[in-house]
């Protein structure tokens, strides 16, 4: 009996080797070779600046008016320019505080009006009971001047000599409304 010859065993890892080398393969040249859809865009420069509210008073620190020696009918005129310096719009408002010491309170009156063509009266009234006072809105640069009367009675009788009066103004200004911008 003849044997056969031994045929040489076929390796089971070349064949395992073989399917995987090629895989490998495929997948380092898919991934090497960037082919990837890409897309990217930029908006470069966005930029956010606050505004400025100040205001400038042509009077700033001094009296918008004095007189002494007042005898009834007489009257006592001062100006002052307030200017929204700033620039954003602005709601300005005037607040009076005052002591009128005199014996009829209402012989001393006090007129103030924006002195604009025609003159607008912004209050009339007893020295010293102005209440705060709304002037509007202020454009950025605008500036509006008000004229202030003081009157003392012609009516005053001599219960009012020697009585003294004073009051100090402030201007303030508030920002307007808060503004959505869509661009």
């Amino acid at each position: 009996m003849k044997h056969a010859a031994a045929q040489p065993k076929k390796s089971t890892g070349l064949k395992f080797l073989i399917p995987v080398a090629t895989l490998l393969t495929a997948v380092a040249l898919t991934a090497g070779s960037g082919a990837s859809f890409v897309s990217s865009s930029v908006n470069p420069a966005n930029s956010y600046a606050t505004g400025t509210l100040s205001q400038s008073n042509s009077k700033a620190d001094t009296a918008i008016f004095s007189a002494s020696n007042l005898k009834p009918g007489d009257s006592v005129v001062g100006t002052v320019t307030i200017t929204n310096s700033g620039s954003l719009p602005a709601g300005f408002r005037l607040t009076e505080t005052a002591t009128n010491g005199f014996a009829t309170p209402s012989n001393l009156t006090l007129s103030i009006a924006a002195a604009s063509a025609p003159t607008v009266p912004v209050f009339q009234g007893t020295f010293g009971t102005a209440p705060v006072i709304a002037l509007g809105e202020f454009a950025a640069g605008e500036a509006r001047t008000y004229v202030f009367t003081v009157t003392l009675a012609q009516a005053a009788t001599n219960a009012e000599q020697g009585k003294t009066a004073s009051a100090s103004y402030s201007w303030d200004a508030v920002q307007t409304a808060a503004s959505t911008y869509n661009q």
